[in-house]
Parts: C-alpha cells; sequence; structure tokens
C-alpha cells in the first residue's frame, strides 16, 4: 500500500452505447443497447437510460428486448471503439510509462512512476485535467478512481459513476471497505458471494472479523488468504505496463443450431480468416491452431494442433483448422464455432511457405472427402455480436448488391443524402437515418437493399474539431483546466 493516492484507473462510462450515442444525435438522452441482435446475442453495453428499466451487460438480448422494448437496438462497431481506445489510452501514456490496460476501456495508471503526481492535492488535479481532455478529444466522459492499490482505485472509480472522480485517502480503506458487499472484492463472483452468504458473510467486515483461518477453511488456502488481506485493505499489486496477449481468437454463436458439415466447414474456413485478419491487425504470428466447438447440448470441445513454427498465413490457419474439425462429431448441432491461435510471437516469415506446402499437401489428401465444391456452400447467415459486425465491416463492398447486409447502428453513405447510419432492415430494404455526430437529429429514408447509390462507410470521428493536447499534461489550455483541488469531487472518507 502507498502512502498517497497515485494509482490512477479509469473506467470508461458504457463505452460502446455511449460512443454509439456521441456518433448519433437522434439517441442522446435515450435508451441505447449495444450487442447480438440474433436470438441467441448478449448484451456487451447498455446506456445508462437503458439501465433504468433493468437491462445490463451479459444478459440475453431477448430479456433485455422485452424489459426496454422501445430501446434502440446496434450491432457494435468495434473500428470506432478501438480508434477511440487508442486516443484515450495514448492520453494516459502521457501520464506516466505505467498504463496497464485491462480492456479498451479500461487502464491502471501508476502517476507516481510518471512524476505527476506524489500526494492527494496534485493526484486528484490529474484526475480532474484527465476527464476533461478525454471529453474535449473523444466526446465522452470516464470515470476516475484514484487510491494507494490497484483493487481501492478500481473501486473508487465504480463508486464514482458515473461521470466522476473519487480519492480514497490511504489509511481510511478499512472504514471505506467495511459496509460494502462482499462482491465489491476481486475474485467473489456469484458462487463464492452465496457460499460466503451462508456462511453468514455478506459485508466486507464480515470477512475481516472472521479472520485468515476460516476463510481458508471456506475457501481454500489460496483464495482465503487472498480475500482476507483484501477485506482489510491490502492489495501489493503493481501497475504492469505489459499486459501482452497470449491468443487470438474470433467465436460465433448461431441463432439456429448448424446441422449440415458442409455448412460447418465453411463457418470455420470464415472465422480462420478473420481470425487472421486478427492476428496481423496485431502484428503478431502464433504457432497453435485452436478449434472450438459447442454443441447443440452445450458440451464444449476444444481441439488444437501446433504447426512446426509461427505463422500468420490464412492458408495454413484455415487447413489447420479444417483438420481439426474432421476430429470432431458435429451430427447432433452446433450451436457456437471458434478459431484461435496460441503461441503467439513477433511477426516471422520463417517457414511459411514449408508451412502452406504442408497444409496444401494435407487438404489435397482429403480433398475428395473434405471439401466442398464452391456452389454446394451455404452463405453465411446473420450472426450475433462482433461476428455479424465484422462480416460487414470485412469486405462488404464486394459482396453482390442484392446480397449485402446492413447490421444495425452501422455507418452507410449515399449519394445525394451523405453519411448516415442504419436504423433497420429486412424484406429487401434499409431504412436509413442521415445526421452526424455534430449535427442536429436527421431524417430518415427507407431503400432498396440494393440501391448502387447507398454504401457501407467508415465511422466518424466523434469531435468535430478536438483541441490540441499535445503539451499536455505539462500545461493545459485555460478553457479546459479541470476544477483542480476544487471541493466539489467526492473524496473519501
Amino acid at each position: 500500500m502507498r502512502a498517497a493516492p497515485t494509482i490512477l484507473h479509469l473506467d470508461m462510462d458504457a463505452f460502446y452505447a455511449s460512443a454509439e450515442q456521441a456518433a448519433k444525435p437522434s439517441l442522446r438522452g435515450k435508451p441505447v443497447v449495444v450487442g447480438g441482435l440474433g436470438t441467441r446475442g448478449v448484451v456487451a453495453t447498455a446506456s445508462y437510460e437503458a439501465r433504468r428499466f433493468g437491462v445490463h451487460s451479459a444478459m440475453p438480448m431477448a430479456q433485455a428486448r422485452r424489459l426496454a422494448p422501445n430501446a434502440a437496438y446496434l450491432v457494435p462497431r468495434f473500428a470506432l471503439y478501438r480508434t477511440v481506445s487508442d486516443q484515450v489510452m495514448e492520453l494516459l501514456g502521457r501520464l506516466s510509462p505505467l498504463v496497464e490496460p485491462l480492456s479498451l476501456d479500461e487502464a491502471f495508471v501508476d502517476l507516481e512512476a510518471g512524476g505527476v503526481a506524489d500526494d492527494s492535492a496534485s493526484a486528484r488535479a490529474i484526475g480532474e485535467q484527465l476527464r476533461t481532455v478525454i471529453g474535449a478529444v473523444t466526446g465522452l466522459s470516464g470515470s476516475v478512481g484514484l487510491a494507494g492499490s490497484k483493487m481501492l482505485a478500481k473501486i473508487a472509480s465504480e463508486e464514482a459513476k458515473p461521470d466522476g472522480l473519487l480519492l480514497i485517502e490511504p489509511g481510511t480503506e478499512r472504514e471505506l471497505l467495511a459496509p460494502m458487499s462482499v462482491r465489491i472484492l476481486p475474485g467473489v463472483g456469484p458462487a463464492t458471494g452465496d457460499h460466503l452468504r451462508r456462511a453468514g458473510m455478506t459485508l466486507v467486515s464480515h470477512l475481516a472479523e472472521a479472520g485468515e483461518a476460516e476463510l481458508v477453511r471456506l475457501l481454500g488456502k489460496a483464495h482465503g488468504v487472498a480475500l482476507h488481506r483484501m477485506a482489510l485493505g491490502h492489495d501489493d499489486r503493481p501497475v504492469v505496463a505489459e499486459r501482452d496477449a497470449k491468443s487470438v481468437s474470433v467465436e460465433d454463436t448461431f441463432d439456429v443450431d448448424l446441422h449440415d458439415r458442409v455448412r460447418v466447414r465453411s463457418e470455420v474456413e470464415r472465422l480462420a480468416d478473420r481470425c487472421v485478419q486478427r492476428l496481423r491487425g496485431a502484428g503478431r504470428s502464433g504457432r497453435t491452431v485452436v478449434l472450438k466447438v459447442r454443441r447443440y447440448d452445450f458440451s464444449t470441445l476444444t481441439r488444437s494442433e501446433t504447426l512446426r513454427g509461427p505463422t500468420d498465413d490464412p492458408t495454413v490457419v484455415r487447413e489447420a483448422a479444417a483438420r481439426l474439425l474432421e476430429a470432431v462429431d458435429t451430427t447432433g448441432g452446433v450451436r457456437l464455432l471458434g478459431v484461435g491461435v496460441t503461441g503467439l510471437a513477433d511477426f516471422t516469415q520463417e517457414d511459411l511457405f514449408a508451412q502452406a506446402a504442408d497444409a496444401q499437401h494435407a487438404a489435397e489428401e482429403s480433398a475428395a472427402a473434405a471439401a466442398p465444391e464452391p456452389d454446394e456452400r451455404e452463405p453465411a447467415g446473420e450472426r450475433a455480436g462482433e461476428g455479424a459486425a465484422a462480416g460487414a465491416d470485412a469486405g462488404e463492398s464486394e459482396e453482390p448488391l442484392a446480397s449485402r447486409r446492413w447490421p444495425a447502428g452501422h455507418d452507410v453513405r449515399h449519394e445525394e443524402h451523405g453519411h448516415g447510419w442504419v436504423q433497420g432492415s429486412g424484406v429487401g430494404r434499409v431504412t436509413v437515418r442521415f445526421e452526424e455526430p455534430w449535427s442536429p437529429p436527421g431524417r430518415v429514408r427507407t431503400f432498396r437493399i440494393d440501391d448502387p447509390r447507398l454504401r457501407p462507410a467508415e465511422p466518424l470521428r466523434l469531435v468535430r474539431d478536438p483541441v490540441d493536447y499535445s503539451s499536455w499534461p505539462a500545461s493545459l489550455p485555460k478553457s479546459l483546466s479541470g476544477p483542480g483541488t476544487s471541493e466539489e469531487e467526492t473524496s473519501r472518507p
């Protein structure tokens, strides 16, 4: 534990949904739900307006629609979210060399390592400036927690939501944690929480009072010791700058179980190509190809094949995944497929040609039994979540106009009406609202799905004239200067 609250945790507020509201003036102040729109889709993020109806992340989309039938339901636009995330992470990198991203919208920052804060006053000032400059650059809001440890900084940012800042003074940890639910502590999920509840422990103070020996008896040595330390406010984990990905993978859940073996193989090949796109986007290669199959009865099988060397060749990954599929019985039906690559390394061309030759040779040996004719393959249908979004982004402009898909919420451009976004599509029609992030709410028009004047488009930036923050945090324009050490923001205790 540090003597000063110089560990900062930033958590963007309802990130995906807030980005959609910033991009779409007609949705501001209205309930927005982002996620997979198929019958088996789940909620990725819900706006605060939608949360008032009980909608939350990881909820089945069908349940969300029952709770909030009038909300806007959109397919994720990961290209936009990654762009905004890069902007935010670049700002954090200006504060310290020790930035630990947890996801696209969340990160720890060691302010002390960056030399920008060494006490409560300087930490608060930096936290306020960060919130202000994030809003000016991205148009979005984030909540900031400041404390002497990672655990408490994360708890503080959660307590500060939405769009707030909470600083926990070192030495007040036990007093702050005591009345909180045990679920606030890292590692206490529904199962552990229920186990503790049956033992009469529902608050953090109960864990501290129970003692280490009792928690070890209930939960085992590793978990019991760690949980007791956290209940006392102890957390010595450092902020780690490099959180290197150990794998790259993609998966799709299908609205209807797949029974046709030809269709299953086609989907595996498509997923393998998407996986390689991500692998190359990260500038990495991998040595082990992994296939994931969830069958009709929810049983999940994984199969893997280790290659002779790291690769990012789509043919190698595609054929390896197809070989792995041959060892899996899919006759009862498949509800989910996934392809991943592990054993990541920096990009290398070593032995790629040999691997491609091996894959080609193996493919030729099994072609008669396994490789369908092109005209026998079924087209990929609508899928939930990121799968549908990625399918729309990747090469959609090359599809025949009549077969083009228009995911809800995605960007389009019309030759006459300009930039807009898809409100919905079906029965050969697509409905578009034409507006930009900095325009008033726009008009709605409907077109045929094969209208040649309508094309998919790239997302627009969320702020029309972003400020120049190149000198931040050494100096900050007057128009952006935050309240600094103002008493308006919350401090604990």
